[in-house]
C-alpha cells in the first residue's frame, strides 16, 4: 500500500472516531479542591495546643492559621522544621468539619487552617465562603 492510500485510510478511521471533549482545567481544579475539602471535613486531625491549652496558631500573611496534622508523623515533621522536635507538643483530636464549622466561627479574629504545613501534601484552607460559614468568612456577609 502506498503513502496516499495509507494516509487516506488513516484519515477515514480518524473521522469515524468519537472524540471525547477535552477536560476543562478549571473544572478539574475545582473538583480536586472540593474533594480535598470533603476529605478534610471527614477526617480527624491533630491540632497542637498552646501554653494556655488553646489551639496553637501561627501568623502568616497578616492572617492567623490553626495548624492541623493528619497524624503524629506529620506533626513531628513540622516540629523538626521549626527546630522544636525536642519539646512536647500536646494536641487535641478534632474532626475537620468541627474545626471549620464550630471553632473558627467562635474565634474573635479571622483564622484559616493549615493542614500538614511541613509536608509535601500540605494545604491551606483560608477563611472564605464555601470553606467556613459565611459569618466567619472574610468574604462573607457580616451580620447586622
Amino acid at each position: 500500500m502506498g503513502f496516499d492510500e495509507e494516509w487516506g485510510r488513516l484519515r477515514t478511521e480518524a473521522a469515524g472516531r468519537v472524540r471525547e471533549p477535552a477536560a476543562d482545567p478549571f473544572e478539574l481544579a475545582c473538583t480536586a479542591v472540593l474533594e480535598r475539602l470533603a476529605d478534610f471535613r471527614s477526617r480527624v486531625v491533630l491540632v497542637p495546643l498552646d501554653e494556655r491549652g488553646g489551639l496553637w496558631t501561627a501568623g502568616l500573611g497578616g492572617l492567623d492559621w490553626i495548624c492541623a496534622f493528619s497524624d503524629e508523623e506529620a506533626l513531628a515533621r513540622f516540629a523538626a522544621a521549626r527546630d522544636e522536635a525536642e519539646r512536647e507538643w500536646p494536641y487535641r483530636r478534632i474532626t475537620g468539619a468541627r474545626l471549620l464549622d464550630e471553632l473558627l466561627p467562635a474565634l474573635d479574629f479571622p483564622c484559616g487552617v493549615a493542614l500538614d504545613a511541613a509536608g509535601p501534601d500540605g494545604v491551606v484552607l483560608p477563611p472564605l465562603r464555601g470553606i467556613v460559614p459565611d459569618a466567619a468568612a472574610l468574604d462573607g456577609q457580616v451580620a447586622a
